[in-house]
């Protein structure tokens, strides 16, 4: 098997449990917008956006420290038990703190007070799961760790798919008995969060033998290198956070509060329209991570990554592409409700610009194969920077179209950066004449489809065509070397 081949099929079983959890948020998109009004789905998103920065507070990078000390310290069970003690404690005193002021909490971070507890107690289960997710990893069990993993997002899954669809239509054959119960008119936010709520409780219990040790002991020498390691990977994730979500926070606070839930409903069901390539990013940047490692002291590695990003680039322009031209197809298939649609325009912007953070992930690699992962977190708070920046001037003026512009020039401008001090630090040679002929060619057949020709599919379709036709001409030999065994 060649190398190439062998970089497109590892870490299969990581990355099916990793793409996994981002694709329920996408899966449930078309029943959220098909039973939810714009300004209920608008809440849901603002909540689910400071889960992702909450997640990251309570984490502090304990998961990366104890990585990095599980592998080096003789006393590994010593690394469990601190790692496990340190998260349970933080975990306690927020969950005791944040119940105590949860009336102020809800007002600070502008959700309606009657979700508050849902949020605290989702985030303490997700929290406390932290260390058992990584040790099933350490320990190289990728099996037990996926199958739990999917078993969250079947829970969740089939939880909302009853509670939102199947429960409504019963209570109206009978309102007696578990039915009558069980149904609440109007509840489909709480609904959702109790969803959630179940799956992480479930999936803490299916975790839960790791919190199984002969005896528990505190290194507090341990704890503190722990920490002083872990912080700086918690700043650079609430920057990376802020990149992702903090949009949807703005966009609460800068807008009139009479239209600000149901515009980041608009917004956030639009923008779910851009996961296809969110995903393909994610399901390739787990793929090349252990190569990138792995090959980083081979004869001219560069060339070999010059040759990956040249491979992503291709075929996140056929993507680029397919999504903007079939893009009035998958807001009716994924966004089910007219009322989200008046968003549309932000799609192309915001596919671009997770075309964009692909190819940052992709230009990453000097700084990780060079140990200077603190320029990962110095990109990724100039992004954040950016993202405030933006959002901050121009939402009042233009709404979610600032958000979506804030993205696309965070993402962009943390890619022109790497690649500044990458070339730098660890020079690669990327073939620039065909990435930017590939980048150009896709956008500006993605203008012409959707602006020019307001998304007639027959001529976005032809474009489409066209541009994989040049992709054949040009790639054959690339294609062949992938996709086909190499039987001799």
């Amino acid at each position: 098997m060649s190398l190439f081949q062998k970089l497109f099929k590892q870490t299969f079983i990581y990355g099916l449990a990793t793409v996994l959890p981002r694709m329920l948020s996408f899966i449930l998109v078309p029943l959220y917008t098909q039973v939810m009004p714009t300004g209920s789905y608008g809440e849901v998103t603002l909540i689910f956006a400071w889960f992702a920065i909450f997640n990251v507070v309570l984490a502090y990078g304990m998961e990366t420290a104890f990585f990095r000390f599980y592998n080096s310290e003789k006393n590994s069970t010593g690394v469990i038990s601190t790692s496990l003690v340190s998260l349970m404690g933080t975990t306690a005193l927020f969950t005791v703190f944040a119940l105590i002021f949860q009336d102020s909490l809800a007002l600070l971070l502008n959700i309606d007070g009657q979700f508050i507890k849902y949020v605290i107690f989702i985030l303490a289960l997700d929290a406390l799961a932290i260390i058992p997710f990584a040790l099933l990893r350490a320990k190289q069990n990728p099996q037990r760790y996926a199958v739990i993993k999917i078993l969250n997002v079947a829970i969740n899954l089939s939880l909302n798919v009853f509670f939102l669809l199947i429960l409504p239509g019963l209570a109206k054959d009978s309102t007696e008995g578990l039915t009558g119960m069980l149904y609440i008119p109007d509840f489909e936010i709480s609904y959702i969060f109790i969803s959630n709520l179940i799956a992480s409780g479930f999936t803490l219990l299916l975790i839960s033998p790791s919190y199984k040790l002969p005896s528990y002991k505190f290194d507090s020498v341990l704890w503190s290198k722990m920490v002083r390691y872990g912080l700086p990977v918690m700043i650079a994730g609430i920057a990376f956070t802020i990149n992702e979500v903090f949009d949807r926070i703005m966009l609460s606070e800068l807008l009139p509060a009479a239209i600000a839930k149901s515009e980041i409903g608009k917004y956030s069901a639009c923008y779910k329209i851009a996961l296809f390539m969110t995903l393909f990013a994610t399901a390739f940047r787990l793929g090349i991570e252990p190569f990138f490692f792995s090959h980083s002291r081979s004869e001219n590695p560069q060339r070999a990554y010059a040759q990956i990003t040249n491979y992503f680039v291709v075929l996140g322009s056929v993507i680029l592409l397919a999504v903007v031209v079939y893009s009035d197809l998958l807001k009716v298939l994924i966004v089910r409700n007219s009322d989200y649609w008046e968003a549309m325009p932000v799609v192309p912007i915001i596919v671009l610009a997770s075309f964009c953070l692909g190819i940052y992930h992709n230009l990453s690699v000097w700084y990780k194969v060079t140990d200077r992962t603190r320029f990962g977190a110095y990109i990724s708070i100039a992004g954040a920077i950016i993202t405030i920046a933006i959002n901050y001037l121009f939402i009042p003026s233009i709404g979610y179209y600032a958000s979506a512009y804030a993205t696309l020039a965070a993402y962009a401008s943390m890619m022109l950066i790497s690649y500044y001090f990458g070339r730098k630090y660890y020079p690669i040679p990327y073939n620039f004449r065909k990435i930017g002929f590939y980048m150009g060619i896709s956008i500006l057949f993605s203008a012409l489809s959707f602006y020019v020709f307001n998304g007639n599919i027959l001529i976005g379709s032809l474009l489409l065509l066209v541009f994989l036709l040049l992709v054949y001409k040009m790639e054959y030999d690339l294609l062949k070397r992938i996709f086909i065994r190499n039987e001799s």
